[in-house]
């Protein structure tokens, strides 16, 4: 009988183990975002009167909600030709939203709504120089990918730069609709976050954006 146990302990936990392993082995799952509410919130012309750069956060974290909304305010498709809430030049739709966060960075996917996890550390430190960065609940940070930038025009980067500024003014207009805090950055060690975060050669960080509750 005390044999018959043993054998029994000894394989529930090599099957325990194995489990432990795979679940290691398969890395942090994604993080599927509620859908996002699309009504609500304050008048147009109440949120550009409110429209406002901040650099003081409480640390408090976003809800899921909150965070859907934001990203969909940003950068969410409105069409069913898949268009999106903000210009992009020649629809290249090059820009993609990297989501820092204290659990770790991840890549809004806009289809699903999904963030898919990149690295599973807080490397809100590294998205800008200035200290306040590592206090907000959030940093966006945007990233182009010129295997999508056709042609080659010598304005290509301007017109990179203003598909960047269009998805920031967004989640300017939504943070002032919501009383959140928010500042669009270029003070950013783009190579160092780049390695980091493990980009591509064709992918460029551009800019960066602290989003959070206001520190009071």
């Amino acid at each position: 009988m005390k044999l018959r146990s043993t054998l029994v302990f000894g394989i529930l936990f090599a099957l325990t183990l194995n489990f432990s392993l795979m679940a290691l082995a398969s890395g942090p799952t994604p993080i599927q975002l509620p859908n996002p509410q699309k009504e609500g919130g304050k008048s147009l012309m109440t949120a550009l009167n409110d429209r406002m750069t901040a650099r003081a956060f409480s640390g408090e974290k976003l809800p899921a909600q909150t965070l859907s909304n934001l990203l969909w305010a940003a950068f969410g498709i409105n069409r069913p030709d898949g268009r999106r809430t903000a210009p992009s030049a020649k629809n290249w739709q090059e820009m993609d939203i990297y989501v820092a966060t204290p659990d770790g960075l991840f890549l809004w996917d806009a289809t699903k709504n999904l963030l898919n996890p990149i690295l599973d550390k807080d490397v809100r430190g590294l998205t800008g120089n200035q200290p306040f960065v590592k206090d907000a609940s959030v940093n966006l940070v945007y990233v182009a990918d010129y295997s999508k930038v056709t042609g080659d025009r010598t304005d290509n980067d301007i017109l990179v730069a203003a598909d960047a500024g269009f998805i920031g003014e967004n989640v300017y207009l939504y943070c002032a609709s919501e009383g959140l805090a928010t500042v669009f950055r270029a003070n950013v060690d783009k190579d160092t976050l780049a390695k980091e975060m493990k980009l591509k050669p064709e992918q460029r960080v551009m800019f960066a954006q602290s989003v959070g509750y206001p520190k009071k």
